[in-house]
């Protein structure tokens, strides 16, 4: 289940969200996992563990609908050439799944540790410095 907790921080309110998952927590944000979940209308600067782009799906569907062909022999050769096409698409929903199980409802979001959620954040770097503000400001 989902906890939203809102917390003043010093730099002002700051949404964080607790999942009771945990299965990326780790003790100390700063050596966590950090995930990035936006789309292409939403860009982040700075690097983040794993970037999940929730309208990578549709992007592939259309890349690879684009390229089908009516003549058997040649649908079925580019078929074969395509195949890494088809294990990103898998890829591609495999990641929206897992952000639907963080229980992420905006985006930019920006994870840490599988536990912390910052959003509307574009800076990695920032969105995880105010998370290691957040808990060290907790009792």
């Amino acid at each position: 289940m989902l906890r939203l907790l809102l917390a003043r921080a010093s730099l002002g309110l700051l949404p964080l969200a607790l999942t009771s998952a945990g299965t990326l927590a780790d003790a100390s944000t700063t050596k966590s996992p950090v995930w990035v979940i936006t789309d292409r209308w939403h860009p982040v600067r700075g690097e983040a563990d794993r970037l999940i782009k929730l309208d990578a799906p549709a992007r592939i569907e259309t890349e690879l609908s684009g390229r089908l062909s009516s003549v058997p022999r040649e649908a079925q050769v580019r078929g074969r050439l395509w195949g890494d096409m088809h294990q990103g698409l898998r890829q591609a929903y495999q990641d929206v799944i897992e952000a639907w199980r963080l229980g992420v409802a905006k985006i930019p979001a920006v994870v840490v540790g599988g536990r912390y959620v910052v959003y509307g954040e574009p800076d990695v770097v920032r969105a995880a410095i105010r998370v290691e503000q957040w808990r060290r400001a907790q009792p």
